[in-house]
This record gives C-alpha cells, sequence and structure tokens, in this order.
C-alpha cells in the first residue's frame, strides 16, 4: 500500500480540526494493528464504544424532535437502519476511512479497509474522538453533516424509513412472488469476546439475498432481512 497521506487531510474531510490529533489517529487503529506492534499498544475500540453511545444518542434526538408524532418503536426501528453496519461502513467509504486505518498486515492484506464491519468500527470510533475532543455540538455535526441523506429519508406517510418488522415484511415479500420462505444463517463473527459483532445472510435455497450485521444474532437476521428490502426496493 503506498504512504497513508496526512492525518490532516482526513481530519479536512471530516469537517472538524482536532485540538487533540492525537485522539484521531487513536480512533484509526485497528486492534489488528495493535496486536502486531505491542499488546499494551492502545486501540480504537474504547473509542468506537463511546462513539456507538453517541451516535445512537444523536439519531435518537434527531428523529424525537423531527417525529413528534412518531410511535417509540418505529422510532427504534429507523434508527436501526440508520446506524446498521451497512450504513456506517457506507459513509466511512464516502470519507475514504479505509485509507487512513492502521491496520494488521493480515488484516491488510486480507482486504480489510473494505470489510463493513472495521469502517463501521472507525467511522463509530471517529465520532467518539469528535466527542471527546470537542463535545457533543462538534459530534452532532458531523452526524448531521454525513448521514445527511438518510435522516432526511421518508416513508410515504411522511414518517422516517423502516420496515415494521423486517423479518416479517421479507417473508411476506416472498410469499406474493412466490418465492419460498427466507432462511438465515449465522456465518461470522468479529470483535472481542465481550462485544462480539454477528453476521448473518438471508437465503432463498442457495441464492443469498443479503447480508447482516449486528451486536446480537437477532439483530444481524433483522439487518440482512432489512437490506434484502432495501435490495428489493432498489430493483428495477
Amino acid at each position: 500500500m503506498s504512504p497513508r497521506p496526512p492525518l490532516t487531510d482526513l481530519a479536512r474531510r471530516i469537517g472538524h480540526e482536532f485540538s487533540d490529533p492525537a485522539l484521531l489517529e487513536l480512533a484509526l487503529a485497528h486492534r489488528s494493528w495493535a496486536h502486531d506492534h505491542s499488546p499494551s499498544l492502545p486501540d480504537n475500540e474504547r473509542l468506537e464504544f463511546l462513539g456507538d453511545a453517541v451516535l445512537g444518542l444523536l439519531v435518537a434526538e434527531f428523529f424525537v424532535q423531527a417525529f413528534p408524532d412518531v410511535d417509540e418503536g418505529r422510532l427504534t426501528r429507523a434508527r436501526a437502519m440508520v446506524v446498521r453496519a451497512e450504513s456506517l461502513s457506507r459513509y466511512a467509504r464516502a470519507l475514504d476511512l479505509g485509507t487512513w486505518l492502521q491496520l494488521g498486515k493480515g488484516e491488510s492484506d486480507t482486504g480489510g479497509r473494505e470489510k463493513d464491519s472495521i469502517l463501521a468500527d472507525g467511522f463509530e470510533a471517529v465520532i467518539g474522538a469528535i466527542y471527546q475532543d470537542a463535545g457533543l455540538e462538534a459530534a452532532r455535526g458531523f452526524v448531521e453533516r454525513t448521514m445527511a441523506s438518510d435522516l432526511a429519508r421518508r416513508d410515504p406517510d411522511g414518517g422516517p424509513w423502516s420496515p415494521r418488522n423486517p423479518r416479517t415484511e421479507l417473508q411476506e415479500l416472498l410469499q406474493r412472488e412466490r418465492r419460498g420462505t427466507p432462511a438465515y444463517a449465522v456465518v461470522g463473527r468479529t470483535g472481542p469476546d465481550h462485544a462480539p459483532a454477528w453476521v448473518a445472510h438471508v437465503s432463498i435455497g442457495d441464492s443469498v439475498l443479503a447480508e447482516g450485521h449486528g451486536r446480537s444474532k437477532k439483530e444481524a437476521y433483522e439487518q440482512a432481512a432489512a437490506n434484502a428490502l432495501l435490495a428489493a426496493q432498489a430493483a428495477p
């Protein structure tokens, strides 16, 4: 891989000038990089944990203010769609975040810079770094700038877009199309033991419809179903 561009280039893409640039550097340090260099080196998992909490709060606050008449269940599903790994990795790719990630040799050689889970965690770690550097308003500005298209997405009734229950909706869609019953399976697991991330597929027969990620198997299944619904909506 070619030398990493200056960190100031990424800060400009993020739209935040760090008072403590070491926080941004830490947000980019994947555990594989820390492990390769020294087991005692810090990685970005604590910032990712913080960023996940900050992101959840900001998206919840945005939806509560934007949709005062929408019930909690629908808001919860809408938030889950915005903060799922597939969405966060898309935001990370828009920033070209993978170029700046610090990965161990093995992870780098196996395409880690393009893995949804690593990009999503890095994106959340950046949110955590911004929050620690400058507080909630700075983090809010970054989230709203970066995620504007998904935050603004609406159902036909004007509420936030969300499947009422993605697994039920997918099953009903496939039954209407006489394609059979979807099957779900865990196909991978990443992350530390105290905070695992699950990878699941939803399939019809031998055909994989979509992949989902989640902090529980149930969440991974639901995200896989939601992604299959998104793909069906986008199909001509």
